[in-house]
């Protein structure tokens, strides 16, 4: 299967993907999903209650807590760091890696098995996101958990007990999809396997399910918390459901809006430098399980991506990162081509992707001149650098892995590719990183910390830094401030100072007090006389302290 110079590759990716992991798993956090889950996290280490999630102090219903009670065990056993908020979520991403790669040489062998991990590896969609605090690479793992599990036991066939095991996976992973990120984990799979099972008109699978058994493991795992959570917050039920579900999905009450083809460009691209042979792996697919009687793998794959991407695209919410889930199962299509279409033709659809970063290139050549305020221009000066080096690499893996395949040194190539891509993303993300003092509020906490005692007053005025409370380790008080924080501060009122006329007031208590706002606000704030002293400002904030 593979030949000294690809275990070699091999050795060198693994090395690489760990080298670049450790590379940008401390970089800062950055607003808002980053800083929001990991202060969750935190507060909820901190407080010692795990039923009910908050924010900034605040009750905090948006999604279920399955992301926020596995970082916070890693924050009470590691410490509170950049690294050990992103552990959860690169553990998640690897595990649908290694899960895709099972299927897959269950399903045809040692080929297939690295061709298709070694696809998922090279989608820098994937991989970039796997080193960033979000929810959706949780709810990724677990939806492809149950994905591959259902294959997996279909393909088991006559082999009851194997089937029977496969299958009470695929629910207890369903379950931990839903406490990822609520019904949208049970939809998925329902809803794929309706679908998969319309295009073959064939409904035996459903009584196949291990209903019973299966049940009793999905209720066990998923329901204590709804229950818990219920009981101590009468207004949980209302918002999680109806809010959170059905209001997000059929309104654009969250601002989100997008055309509908909006998620097609992300799937596509979100697959360079294999972006050229997706259209020829599902064609490939489709040809070779018509007509098969038995079970139909990459048929299951295409169905999930196609209910997933039209059901977000139905969505009146939109967000890049919403369609991940879709990644994994379109791996193992993508994978079977790469492991059997003939390497020649496999060349032509890479060597393209030499035109894409010579794109990326003018891109970030151009980038500082389109800047319109002087501040990004000159962060995206300091990081030109780091993206050069980026489309540099994705030019040369994508020159060599074409040569090489048409040497017919097919895994090798794959290898390159997938090692060309973790490089890649290592040089955007420390690209990235040079726009840290904009997307995050470590500078920020750090000048507060030299004033800073327990009984500092800290506000948050018209406006909030997702990151700072995690960096000082302490919550805010938000003044003239809703979004996202409008249920809880409905339940607890005295948490917050409702209108910013009251702010006077609030500022001129006895006692040491700082805020952040907007550099536009400080001015009318001077302006009533209220006295200030700027510790910190930049074109996005300022902090002040009560002299």
């Amino acid at each position: 299967m593979r030949d000294r110079a690809t275990r070699i590759a091999l050795v060198a990716l693994l090395l690489a993907a760990l080298a670049v992991g450790i590379d940008n798993a401390d970089r800062p956090l950055a607003n808002p999903d980053e800083g929001r889950y990991s202060e969750i996290s935190r507060e909820m280490a901190a407080s010692g209650d795990w039923v009910t999630p908050r924010l900034n102090g605040l009750k905090y219903f948006e999604k279920p807590p399955l992301q926020y009670w596995a970082t916070a065990v890693v924050f009470k056993a590691f410490g509170e760091s950049e690294v050990t908020a992103r552990l959860y979520t690169g553990l998640c991403g690897l595990l649908a890696i290694l899960a895709v790669g099972f299927t897959a040489l269950r399903l045809g062998g040692g080929d297939r098995a690295l061709a298709s991990m070694m696809a998922l590896v090279a989608a820098p969609y994937f991989m970039g996101l796997g080193g960033v605090v979000t929810l959706d690479m949780g709810l990724t793992a677990w939806t492809t958990l149950t994905f591959c599990a259902f294959v997996l036991a279909e393909h088991a066939g006559g082999d009851d007990r194997a089937r029977r095991q496969w299958l009470l996976v695929a629910w207890a992973a369903t379950a931990l999809a839903v406490l990822s990120k609520g019904l949208i984990g049970l939809v998925f799979p329902a809803a794929a396997l309706f679908f998969y099972m319309l295009v073959r008109r064939d409904f035996r699978p459903l009584l196949r399910l291990e209903w019973g058994y299966g049940l009793i493991v999905f209720l066990a795992i998923a329901a204590p918390w709804f229950v818990a959570v219920s009981l101590e917050n009468p207004e949980f039920a209302r918002f999680f459901f109806i809010h959170e579900h059905f209001e997000r999905f059929l309104t654009t009450t969250h601002r989100r809006t997008e055309p509908w083809w909006y998620f097609l460009p992300i799937l596509v691209g979100g697959f360079l430098p294999w972006m050229f042979a997706l259209p020829a792996a599902i064609s490939h697919a489709i040809e070779k399980e018509a007509g098969t009687a038995g079970v139909r793998p990459l048929t299951f794959a295409l169905a999930w991506t196609t209910f997933i991407v039209l059901f977000f695209s139905a969505s009146g919410s939109k967000l890049p990162a919403y369609i991940l889930p879709v990644f994994p199962p379109l791996a193992l299509v993508l994978g079977r081509y790469l492991a059997e279409a003939q390497p020649r033709r496999l060349a032509m659809m890479v060597f393209p992707v030499t035109l894409l970063a010579a794109a990326l290139a003018f891109f970030i050549w151009r980038a500082p001149r389109a800047a319109k305020e002087p501040w990004p221009r000159l962060l995206y000066e300091e990081g030109q650098v780091y993206g050069y080096i980026a489309s540099g690499v994705l030019f040369a893996t994508a020159i060599v892995g074409g040569l090489l395949l048409l040497r017919g040194r097919r895994m090798l190539a794959i290898v390159v590719i997938a090692l060309g891509t973790v490089l890649t993303i290592d040089g955007l993300e420390d690209a990235y990183e040079e726009f840290s003092p904009r997307q995050s509020g470590q500078i920020v906490a750090g000048k507060m910390q030299p004033w800073l005692t327990p009984a500092t007053r800290v506000y948050s005025v018209g406006h909030y830094e997702q990151t700072v409370p995690f960096y000082i380790g302490r919550t805010m008080t938000l003044v003239n401030y809703l979004d996202e924080f409008e249920p809880g501060i409905k339940a607890e009122p005295r948490k917050a100072v409702a209108e910013l006329a009251s702010f006077p007031e609030e500022w001129g208590r006895p006692g040491d007090a700082m805020a952040i706002m907007q550099p536009d606000l400080l001015e009318k704030l001077q302006a009533q006389g209220l006295p200030m002293q700027v510790l910190h400002k930049d074109p996005r904030r300022v902090l002040v302290r009560k002299p």
